[in-house]
């Protein structure tokens, strides 16, 4: 039996693993993903985790660096893929994905209509979610908004952070975009447009100023930020602790209880057996791991071995 012939793109290890199911059931004609980046402390060329898969697995390779240029079009027409597959990759424009006979799908880890955007799986911990998961859709002009092939919803688990919910979404979204390419290779795909009837979340790349704890939310807020942007890109504040001012990431944290502080209280730190607790609005919140500016992750207890918090230190 002929196997479909697919296009894929993706840049990250979140596209890996939908890279190597494809590729292990279907016929992979290339890959197309980032330019190398020079990065890190040495400047050094670093390739993409999918580039880093393919050049394993032998499949060739494509980086343009621009998706709309004359070359690059013909190359990727001439293959002759029946499908292009979009994981993890930036906009595609039409003319590239109005190429492929059978259209182009793309597998977005958040149930669509909701959380449209560039961080899906940040902002669903951020907003303390229930539920979440993964959705293919066909591609069209505008981001995010094609019409739905198939969806899979997840519960979130209480101790879930950035990590581990992008790891489970990785290998739950493999399964479903495999299940999609059939479906749609057999002509048998009920479409569904997305609703745009009801409010929605949104979500927006993560910036300096939509990571930063405000200590003056309730607790639930900061402690759904902190889980939903550990261990990267790590939500943080300015702690000034004596004459010093400097940023600190909290990259882990639990409710050590609700209270009503005053509002002078807010931002206040400190040192209680052997724990950080910083209060805010509502309640005192302990950090279990932190990393100050420029310096390695560690765990509290660890770090109050050998740094001093004075009686004055706040967050803000």
């Amino acid at each position: 039996m002929k196997k479909t012939k697919i296009i894929f793109f993706g840049t990250p290890d979140f596209a890996v693993k939908s890279l190597k199911a494809i590729n292990d059931n279907f016929d992979v004609a290339c890959v197309v993903t980032s330019q190398d980046k020079k990065s890190g402390r040495g400047l050094k060329m670093n390739e993409s985790e999918v580039k880093r898969f393919s050049s394993d697995n032998n499949i060739p390779i494509k980086q343009p660096e621009n998706l709309t240029n004359k070359e690059f079009l013909y190359e990727i027409s001439s293959l002759g893929a029946e499908l292009f597959i979009v994981v993890a990759f930036k906009k595609l424009p039409k003319e590239v994905f109005s190429i492929p006979a059978l259209g182009t799908i793309n597998l977005h880890a958040s149930l669509l209509p909701d959380y449209r955007g560039a961080a899906p799986i940040n902002w669903v911990l951020i907003n303390n979610e229930r539920i979440t998961g993964v959705t293919t859709f066909f591609i069209n002009e505008k981001i995010d908004h094609g019409d739905i092939i198939l969806k899979k919803e997840i519960l979130i688990n209480e101790n879930d952070d950035f990590k581990s919910l992008y790891n489970r979404l990785s290998v739950i979204g493999s399964e479903v975009l495999l299940k999609t390419i059939k479906i749609v290779a057999s002509g048998k795909a009920k479409i569904q447009k997305q609703d745009e009837s009801k409010d929605l979340n949104l979500a927006p790349k993560l910036n300096s100023t939509n990571t930063r704890i405000n200590w003056n939310e309730n607790t639930d807020k900061i402690l759904g930020m902190i889980r939903g942007l550990s261990p990267r890109p790590g939500s943080w504040t300015t702690l000034k602790n004596g004459d010093k001012e400097f940023r600190v990431k909290i990259l882990k944290a639990s409710l050590l209880r609700k209270i009503s502080p005053s509002e002078s209280s807010i931002g206040k730190v400190l040192v209680i057996n052997n724990e950080i607790h910083i209060f805010s609005k509502d309640g005192v919140i302990n950090c279990i791991k932190i990393q100050l500016e420029n310096k390695k992750e560690m765990l509290s207890k660890d770090l109050l071995n050998g740094y001093k918090f004075y009686d004055n230190s706040t967050v803000y």
